[in-house]
């Protein structure tokens, strides 16, 4: 391979040191923090020799290029004066060049929501199922209105929604990297219960002779984002005036001072008309042909959802209630949640694939009774495609139904079964009815559809009487009853000139599903090789063949191995683990070393990288897979270091 060809075109690909804030790299891939990524053509990358894919990923330009990653990582760094720090220390430049993009202003404004937003879920819905409660206790005669159990309750339900400004100003400014406690303490003078007293009462109000807008800040999202986006310039404005021995009592002083006179005065108003300005123009749409809104939201919520778009709405949905329903968001997502539970349970009803089916399963259990997409979106009917399409052809079918009929939503709470309530009103008994209609056609007709669609999956063929495949190491009665039941007829060994079955056993403890589950293209499109991924259940990783390694990379997150047979395998312990820079792993060898299978090669601190906010899946990946004819996993869902995870035919 000539390095150092694809390296020069991978450096003028990407702008060269002009557009190049900084590059790392991991086991497998180029990590470019780039000023602009938008001048970049991925096309372009991807057909340059060695390169396997790229991948846009926590503010970095990925380029996957395998093992011999850091061969062009130093061919890269001998042409231009480029910075080797990390993501961590280049987070402003790349801050600065994220603002210099030229993208869709609206999409980095729902991405920046979003991001926000995620942390908040759970507490926002806790809140929203109270309130839930609170519908049917009184309806059914078991909780009076004017009790003290209700009143009560009813605070905790609002809780969440009335101090979420306070909750967003904390991952504001994490998102923004500014002081967290300054920013909830800003946020805390906008809710504040006297200044709210002033707002109700009316009156002009004055501070230092400068006008104060009234406005009620509670359960308001987009001014204090837009207050804490603005604390930013203003903490590295102080940091530069600020004398170094008083800055620890005049930085917080001036900052609290000068932000919250500005969210009072001049950006919390800004930011309140604006939610309001969007919402106006959505609903004014929806009151000219509701109809045709509804068709559309309800059509292309899944993709919504995927980008985290469906928070740029926040303001509507948020403010569900009985004075003010919502007549769009939440019913659209209502009928898309409960499309996408079909779909997969469509899936799983129809795939001969167990961990498919599992995970299906799985997946429409949390869209139907939690309302929770995600699993469904890209474990199953993205990643079939096919369910996907049965799911929006629902949507537009059911969301024209309920663009008719005006379906309301009284109060804020994830759509699903349980959450039907929220579509009870006192005045329209009619309107729950429509929900269950919506709920009924819309599970019928997307199950019908996904199952007549179809999904495409690779199904080994099985294997023929005749067939003599041999193991490796298939010496033990135990070896032979691991033996896949669905293997391929192999006339030749690409190695030996004869058919051979190669066994990878699991490096860890875990449970075991398709590498196409992993929440990272680069491993679930194969850019890398195919295999399967393990979520573990201890923090140990042992060898899953005789070999040799490698590489033991420096941060210890991924380890590369060759058995003695020939595969080349990459243990890759969780996802964007690079990031975390060794602490929780303990490496027990290194490079060159060789190794007997079941030999510990690892200890790993599972607690520490959930702690960080990591994703502890583990893919196994035969990264030579171009060397042999098929790579086929065991169909077992729990899987120990004895339990064979792949056979290599």
């Amino acid at each position: 391979m000539d390095y150092k060809d694809s390296a020069k075109q991978i450096y003028k690909a990407v702008g060269e040191d002009k557009n190049i804030n900084s590059l790392i790299h991991c086991m497998t891939r180029l990590r470019f923090r780039l000023k602009d990524e938008s001048i970049v053509n991925d096309d372009t990358v991807k057909k340059i020799p060695g390169v396997m894919g790229v991948n846009h990923q926590s503010g970095q330009y990925q380029v996957i290029m395998g093992n011999d990653v850091s061969n062009y990582y130093d061919e890269i760094l001998k042409l231009g004066n480029i910075n080797t720090g990390d993501a961590d220390q280049t987070s402003d430049q790349s801050d600065q060049g994220e603002e210099k993009k030229k993208t869709n202003w609206f999409n980095r404004f729902a991405n920046f929501i979003s991001s926000c937003m995620s942390p908040i879920i759970p507490a926002l819905i806790g809140g929203g199922m109270i309130k839930v409660i609170l519908i049917l206790l009184p309806m059914w005669g078991w909780m009076s209105e004017k009790g003290q159990t209700y009143a009560i309750l009813n605070i905790f339900g609002d809780a969440p929604f009335y101090f979420l400004p306070i909750m967003l100003a904390y991952t504001a400014a994490q998102y923004f990297k500014v002081t967290p406690m300054l920013a909830m303490t800003v946020a805390g003078i906008m809710i504040h219960p006297n200044f709210t007293a002033m707002v109700k009462a009316g009156h002009a109000v004055h501070f230092m002779g400068l006008p104060v807008t009234l406005v009620n800040y509670s359960s308001s999202v987009i001014p204090i984002l837009m207050v804490v986006w603005a604390m930013k310039y203003i903490e590295m404005g102080v940091d530069k005036i600020c004398p170094s021995s008083i800055k620890s009592i005049l930085k917080p002083l001036l900052v609290l001072f000068i932000t919250g006179t500005l969210a009072l005065v001049v950006i919390g108003p800004i930011g309140t008309y604006a939610g309001k300005l969007l919402s106006t123009v959505i609903l004014f749409i929806q009151s000219k042909a509701g109809w045709l809104a509804m068709a559309l939201m309800t059509a292309f919520m899944p993709l919504i959802v995927m980008t985290g778009m469906h928070w740029a709405f926040a303001p509507i949905f948020l403010a569900a209630s009985v004075a003010n329903p919502d007549s769009l968001i939440l019913p659209a997502m209502l009928a898309s949640n409960i499309a996408q539970g079909a779909a997969s349970l469509a899936v799983a009803a129809k795939t001969k694939n167990r961990n498919t089916r599992q995970v299906a399963g799985a997946a429409s259990i949390s869209a139907l009774l939690a309302g929770v997409t995600e699993p469904a979106l890209y474990g199953v009917t993205l990643k079939y495609k096919k369910p996907l399409y049965a799911s929006m052809i629902s949507g537009a079918i059911t969301g024209l139904f309920m663009g008719i009929v005006k379906l309301k939503s009284f109060t804020f709470a994830v759509p699903s079964l349980l959450s039907l309530p929220q579509f009870v009103s006192k005045t329209d008994s009619s309107n729950i009815v429509n929900a269950v209609i919506v709920v009924i056609v819309s599970f019928v007709l997307t199950f019908v559809l996904t199952w007549v669609f179809g999904i495409d999956e690779k199904t080994p063929a099985t294997a023929s009487a005749t067939d003599t495949t041999t193991a490796t190491d298939a010496t033990t009665t135990a070896d032979a009853q691991d033996t896949p039941k669905t293997t391929k007829v192999v006339t030749n060994n690409v190695h030996s000139g004869s058919k051979e079955t190669k066994k990878v056993y699991s490096p860890v403890k875990g449970e075991m599903i398709n590498l196409e589950s992993v929440s990272d293209d680069t491993f679930a499109k194969k850019m890398l090789g195919d295999g399967v991924a393990i979520i573990p259940e201890e923090g140990k990783i042992y060898a899953p063949f005789d070999g040799q390694i490698m590489t033991v990379f420096p941060t210890k997150h991924a380890i590369g191995l060759k058995s003695d047979t020939g595969i080349e395998l990459l243990i890759h312990i969780g996802l964007d683990t690079v990031n975390l820079k060794g602490a929780p792993f303990t490496a027990h060898v290194k490079d060159n070393d060789q190794v007997k299978k079941g030999q510990l090669l690892m200890d790993v601190d599972l607690d520490a990288i959930k702690k960080a906010g990591y994703d502890i899946t583990t893919p196994i990946v035969v990264t030579n897979t171009k060397d042999f004819v098929e790579i086929v996993s065991n169909d077992k869902t729990t899987v120990t270091n004895d339990d064979v995870a792949l056979y290599v035919i």
